[in-house]
């Protein structure tokens, strides 16, 4: 609530209809309009679990109790665009000039006010932060440096800085996730040079723009960005920062997920035949580690990492999921970029199929059809742990990155005694010392894995026989190589295509006996930008890791992505089945405005 001497103060300077409408527009902003909005999914407006809930609550935040509107979808770039949102709502509401910013934040929004308009500026933002509560700051404060919104006091105190930061917190029904200063909205003052509104601080276009700059509208996610099946409003700008920059990524990027359900009966079946020889030919003696049933066993992961995706990259286009014919049960396939793609679709050589190989699977998909010539390739034990920009893995010149560990490449040529992923890596290497003449020394890092398709085309050509031998191995054998994970950054790198990079990552064994530590270690902190859940062994209690595993997972991505049926079942489907009762599933949605793909 607005103290009394506040709200007299107000209401001295607001006539009393505008501030009735202007609440009422509040009131209407606050509730399915703005909260992120309208779900372009067959013309239904937010589904329920996009909704925002008419509660609040107190909430902790690094230490502080602070009011939060609890949002069934809350997420990280939903939270900025409702931010961006209602401040806007409440400028156009008392008609106060302003325009759009590319910020010196750049994953934040900003908006610029005339600075001889701030007054007026501040008493219709007070009114807001009235009807729907929430914090402002100076805009390099951090979360302790937030204040009431609806205090006059907090403006006064903050009066000396011309750039604030905007923030209405979110929280969704689980309070697991909270999003309030780090993902709100600055404010700027321009001061009133003569003819011309110069800015507070450095951004990434101007210093300065005429005061009488002709305002274009545009769509709000210029802005702040969303993913392509939603959309917000409009907001005003000027012609410097519609633009796109040299740091912007123009292409669009896709995600590509190989997957698969032992659970199925058919493939278990399928496996089984061809691992003891049924199936024709002759069996071949496997390295423990090749065909053993942790390295096929699936306990929902490819759920939450596409939470993990919806939740924080916002920027990827479509998603194409790669399967043996299986749909997860509860994955919606006719929800907006989303694609199912049988590995029959995909395979050179049909006679390789069916195949139990990874490193085979991995080296077809540049044969998606469809798919953007920058993408990332994740398996299903990958995560995305907090938000994460674009510029993360590609540069925007199209350079991709990689990601070495510091693990090292076992020395000598390849051992039938080898790890599956020792051998492959040390094909790899050879290769590489063939075409180049160096030697590569480093794993890499169980991560997303930007890749072009490009390269992986010409890697099919230069290196057709050990290609061909990759495609064709079942299981994993001491002939293959990992042409996503590894051949494809070092041949990049040695051709000018890629470089390195780096994330903050975390690579969790499951079966270590510190496995649960670690997870409630990176649960309470939230602090790397990926991890990978994996297990090399069988566990000896495999129902105890199970619930290790998804009490861990429900805690750290309790919101449902846009891709998840409601009342989905659990357990593989075929995709032959799914494709016969819907008509819709092989089409890629056609995605608009910002959503075409361009991630800033």
């Amino acid at each position: 609530m607005v103290p009394d001497g506040a709200r007299r103060g107000i209401v001295r300077r607001v006539p009393a209809p505008l501030r009735s409408a202007v609440k009422s527009s509040f009131s209407s902003v606050d509730a399915i309009r703005s909260a992120t909005v309208v779900w372009a999914m067959g013309g239904r407006r937010n589904a329920p679990r996009h909704s925002v809930a008419s509660t609040r609550r107190v909430v902790r935040v690094k230490g502080r109790h602070m009011h939060a509107l609890v949002v069934d979808g809350a997420t990280a770039w939903a939270a900025r665009a409702r931010n961006l949102h209602i401040l806007i709502a409440a400028l156009e509401a008392g008609g106060i000039d302003y325009f759009c910013v590319r910020g010196a934040t750049k994953d934040l929004p900003t908006v610029a006010v005339p600075a001889d308009q701030r007054e007026s500026a501040e008493e219709m933002i007070q009114i807001a932060f009235e009807q729907t509560p929430g914090y402002i700051g100076a805009a390099t404060a951090s979360e302790s440096g937030m204040r009431p919104g609806d205090v006059g006091k907090s403006w006064r105190q903050l009066r000396k800085h011309d750039a604030l930061r905007v923030a209405w917190y979110v929280t969704d029904p689980t309070e697991q996730l909270v999003y309030g200063a780090d993902q709100g909205c600055e404010l700027e003052f321009w001061k009133r040079r003569g003819e011309t509104l110069e800015a507070p601080r450095p951004n990434r276009v101007v210093t300065e723009v005429p005061a009488d700059a002709p305002r274009y509208t545009v769509p709000q996610a210029l802005f702040a960005l969303i993913p392509g099946a939603y959309t917000t409003g409009s907001a005003r700008t000027v012609a410097e920062f519609t633009q796109p920059l040299a740091e912007d990524h123009l292409f669009p990027i896709d995600v590509v997920y190989t997957w698969v359900d032992d659970s199925d009966p058919h493939w278990s079946a399928e496996r089984d035949a061809v691992r003891s020889g049924r199936a024709g030919g002759t069996p071949r003696t496997l390295h423990a580690q090749a065909a053993n049933d942790s390295r096929f066993t699936s306990r929902d992961e490819l759920r939450y990492s596409l939470r993990s995706l919806h939740q924080y990259a916002p920027w990827v286009r479509t998603v194409y999921l790669v399967t043996a014919g299986q749909v997860p049960g509860w994955l919606d396939t006719d929800a907006p970029g989303i694609k199912v793609v049988d590995h029959r679709e995909i395979f050179s050589d049909p006679t390789a199929l069916p195949t139990f190989n990874s490193h085979a699977i991995e080296s077809q998909l540049h044969h998606i059809e469809g798919l953007s010539e920058h993408f990332l390739y994740l398996n299903d034990d990958v995560f995305f742990g907090r938000p994460l920009s674009a510029d993360r893995f590609f540069h925007t010149n199209g350079l991709t990155k990689f990601f070495q560990s510091k693990a090292l490449i076992p020395s000598g040529p390849v051992d039938t005694d080898d790890l599956p992923v020792n051998a492959a890596g040390k094909n790899s290497r050879a290769l590489i010392e063939r075409s180049f003449g160096t030697r590569i020394a480093q794993k890499m890092k169980h991560t997303p894995h930007p890749l072009r398709r490009s390269i992986l085309s010409d890697i099919e050509l230069v290196y057709s026989a050990e290609h061909h031998r990759t495609q064709h191995s079942r299981f994993r054998s001491p002939d293959d190589v990992p042409i996503a994970s590894s051949l494809h950054h070092y041949y990049g790198f040695h051709t000018g295509r890629t470089t390195t990079g780096n994330l903050r990552y975390q690579y969790i064994d499951l079966a270590a006996d510190q496995a649960r530590r670690r997870l409630d270690s990176l649960l309470a902190h939230r602090h790397f930008d990926t991890f990978c859940l994996n297990d090399t062994v069988e566990h000896p209690d495999p129902e105890a890791q199970e619930r290790m595993i998804r009490s861990f997972l429900d805690r750290y991505f309790p919101v449902p992505s846009r891709f998840e049926l409601p009342d989905g079942v659990v357990g593989p489907t075929r995709l032959a089945d799914r494709r016969a009762s819907s008509p819709t599933l092989d089409a890629v949605p056609t995605q608009n405005g910002l959503a075409d793909g361009v991630a800033r």
